[in-house]
């Protein structure tokens, strides 16, 4: 079986000194590879080509037989790494806490591991008979969601 960290060892060295990031590698038992990577302004079918045969002119096939897809992070897909939390700042998302909990929002702030996610609800304003619309910030970690993921909007 071919090693995630041969594979991860290629990946590092071909995004050396560009703007992408890797986002997650699988190798499955019949040695299927799939690698996400993903870019601040999207990924180019170019550069996945280019990734693909770097891997495969350094990988065996006579060694171990192996089917290799290289490919974009998903939209609509959670997040998996904190660089897509980064670069969805001022955007919709969602997030499914750990207690099963969804909020959607605007995510606002990422600091380390931390996320603010500010929603529209409604709020008990003092002096006011009803509930007002306001602004609410939703502090979170990465490492304690079940999810958080962009939502697509075509308004």
């Amino acid at each position: 079986m071919i090693s995630k960290a041969v594979v991860k060892d290629l990946v590092d060295q071909w995004l050396k000194d560009k703007d992408y990031f890797l986002v997650d590698i699988e190798i499955s038992q019949d040695d299927k590879i799939v690698v996400e990577i993903d870019h601040a302004d999207g990924v180019w079918i170019e550069d996945c080509v280019a990734l693909s045969k770097y891997i495969e002119d350094h990988l065996d096939r006579d060694e171990e037989d192996y089917e290799l897809e290289v490919g974009s992070a998903g939209l609509g897909q959670p997040f998996k790494v904190p660089q897509q939390y980064v670069n969805f700042i001022g955007k919709e998302v969602e997030v499914m806490d750990a207690e099963g909990k969804k909020v959607k929002g605007i995510l606002k702030s990422v600091d380390g591991n931390d996320f603010v996610v500010t929603c529209q609800e409604k709020v008990k304003v003092e002096g006011k008979k009803r509930p007002q619309k306001a602004d609410v910030d939703h502090a979170f970690q990465m490492d304690k969601v079940k999810y958080t993921k962009y939502l697509i909007s075509f308004k």
